[in-house]
């Protein structure tokens, strides 16, 4: 029997079966629209283990695998032995018999590493405190569907070095464009990840100077899950990163602005942008449903 295929990052598709999915994604969301039927994968039993809370996540995956035809069941931490100490290898061997294929989301990257390990299934990465894959394949189908190839683009990401930077300077390597990174002091992006890409990939302190001439802009709320105790620490760093009108007004004629959502308005994004009836927030957000029923169909063909 063949070792599974994991996606734990972007770093786990090569360039053509990024631009592949991008492609499947837009094909199932049309078939989506127009109530074509697209049960692919009839049958197929998909488990969601939970460590940390989610809207987009949770209803995504396990309205996606619906409409492939197959079933998703959720697994919280609390509800499980995986939140009473037992190994995340043994938890792993148990699940993956029972189920096709398994989506995490959590805290340590290393429980995610750990899990596809021992795991008999494709393993997703649904977020963990060091990469957000899935939402980087929604972003880039929103793009895509709007503007087309991602190559020769530069991006701005605007605030805190994060989990949702450190997949766009995997998408920067593996898509062909120029990521700028607009962030205070202390709030840098992994150092390893950043001198390995430093051909497309830069800091810059001043964000009006990262913003100028970019074709996207991107942001993310300032204290994630597990960091509520920073809040004001960041609100007070972070402040000058703001993604408002004034920023987006230096970017290119025809830039577009994401959030992955929840958004925290009047923060890292002001209220205006967010309401802004050209935004493609809301379909970079139903993007992680099509862009996610491509990447199951990629791991289990």
């Amino acid at each position: 029997m063949s070792s599974p295929r994991h996606f734990l990052t972007l770093n786990d598709i090569s360039r053509d079966e990024f631009h592949a999915l991008i492609h499947r994604a837009v094909e199932l969301k049309a078939l989506h629209r127009t109530g074509e039927s697209h049960a692919t994968l009839r049958g197929k039993v998909m488990a969601m283990i939970f460590a940390k809370a989610s809207t987009r996540t949770r209803v995504s995956f396990e309205a996606g695998m619906s409409q492939l035809g197959g079933s998703a069941m959720f697994l919280s931490s609390q509800d499980t032995q995986l939140g009473r100490g037992e190994p995340i290898a043994d938890s792993a061997r148990v699940i993956s018999s029972m189920v096709d294929i398994v989506m995490i989301r959590t805290f340590a990257h290393a429980d995610v590493e750990t899990f596809a390990q021992h795991s008999k299934v494709p393993v997703i990465n649904a977020l963990t405190d060091d990469y957000h894959p899935c939402q980087l394949l929604a972003d880039m189908q929103t793009w895509f569907e709007q503007r087309g190839d991602m190559a020769g683009k530069t991006v701005c990401w605007l605030g805190d070095g994060n989990n949702m930077c450190h997949s766009y300077i995997n998408a920067a390597k593996i898509l062909d464009f120029e990521l700028v990174i607009a962030c205070a002091e202390g709030f840098d992006p992994d150092a390893k990840l950043l001198d390995g890409n430093k051909e497309r990939v830069r800091i810059e302190r001043d964000p009006k100077v990262a913003a100028t001439g970019a074709d996207l802009l991107v942001t993310d709320v300032w204290a994630s899950m597990g960091q509520e105790d920073e809040t004001d620490t960041r609100l007070a760093g972070l402040a000058p990163y703001q993604l408002n009108r004034a920023l987006l007004d230096l970017a290119a004629p025809d830039a577009l602005y994401m959030h992955c959502l929840p958004a925290h308005r009047g923060e890292e994004i002001t209220a205006d942008l967010m309401d802004d009836p050209t935004s493609v927030i809301w379909d970079e957000a139903e993007n992680r449903l099509h862009a996610q029923k491509a990447l199951i169909e990629l791991l289990l063909a």
